[in-house]
């Protein structure tokens, strides 16, 4: 595997709670604080943000600020695709999840000819679009624009021509439409759905690891089963989402908190044993938000707990 590069891409407008802009800040102070030296170890990049967005009055209720989201994923996905044509491994800390999408994008764009599979460790699926979205907010849409499937059996929305132009050019990010096929989707932990969600996952096929059959299947049968189902991919791209995690258990310190989730040991063998496979493009972490921890800093230091173990199994991949 090739040295790491880390991408700090410290925006949080695709999401409908703000503070995820600094959970980065966040880990590298849980680093500071362990007396770990991790970040200075790699070489790393910062995505220019538009953050101030979100003080723009007019927001599209189906899909809020979609042309800054659409810039930052773009911007992403350039960085992600720089770092792999510079033979570098492109370890994605971002704010919130609607990151995603640049970071498939860039994967698909280094790798225009090679087939990217998904593991997606999450609470929730991300499967919307602007077209079936109850809330509007962009983070829980990145699988769909990656997917190029806009769920239109299930649509509630009617959304004007701008929206719907913008959400054409974000499925069109890096390359055009299709970045992952729904075959290629592995989801671990998805938990809180809604229907057109639900009803999507049936239709595509997406296997749902969820938490108990997990542990009660066994991770190992669970885990081979998926690098199985991926096994037609030439790349992986893990994208974990600390919500994967159990709130009550691990912290509140994230947009969506949902129950009964992994606890953080479970996270590090799920991402590792995708590691080993040596097929992993890249990995990305997102949702740390030190605003909402009632706990200190306790979300940012476990997701560094996790961060560092996975780099060892990284560099012992190489």
């Amino acid at each position: 595997m090739k040295d790491i590069k880390l991408i700090k891409n410290r925006s949080d407008i695709g999401a409908g709670t703000r503070g995820s802009d600094m959970g980065i800040d966040a880990i590298e102070i849980a680093a500071i604080n362990a007396e770990n030296s991790y970040f200075n170890q790699f070489d790393f990049m910062d995505v220019e943000t538009e953050n101030e967005s979100i003080y723009n009055k007019g927001v599209n209720s189906f899909a809020k600020r979609i042309k800054h989201v659409l810039n930052q994923c773009t911007r992403l996905s350039g960085a992600v695709q720089e770092t792999l044509e510079n033979n570098q491994f492109p370890l994605v800390i971002s704010g919130d999840h609607s990151s995603a999408l640049g970071t498939i994008s860039g994967i698909k764009a280094a790798n225009p000819d090679k087939r990217v599979g998904v593991v997606w460790i999450d609470a929730h699926a991300d499967i919307h679009s602007p077209y079936t979205s109850p809330s509007g907010n962009i983070h829980g849409m990145p699988l769909a624009a990656a997917l190029a499937d806009d769920n239109l059996d299930c649509q509630i929305n009617n959304i004007d021509t701008e929206t719907a132009s913008l959400w054409e050019a974000m499925k069109n990010i890096g390359v055009d439409k299709v970045k992952v096929e729904a075959s290629d989707v592995v989801y671990f932990g998805v938990r809180d759905t809604e229907e057109p969600e639900d009803k999507q996952i049936e239709k595509l096929g997406i296997k749902n690891y969820k938490v108990a059959e997990v542990r009660y299947r066994g991770m190992d049968t669970c885990v081979n089963e998926a690098i199985d189902s991926l096994s037609n991919c030439d790349l992986i791209y893990v994208s974990f989402d600390v919500d994967s995690m159990d709130c009550d258990m691990i912290s509140y310190g994230t947009g969506t908190p949902v129950p009964k989730g992994f606890d953080q040991y479970e996270i590090i063998e799920i991402i590792n044993k995708f590691i080993v496979t040596k097929k992993v493009a890249s990995i990305e972490f997102v949702e740390v938000n030190p605003l909402l921890d009632l706990k200190g800093n306790k979300m940012a230091e476990t997701a560094f707990e996790i961060l560092d173990a996975i780099t060892k199994e990284i560099k012992a991949n190489k």
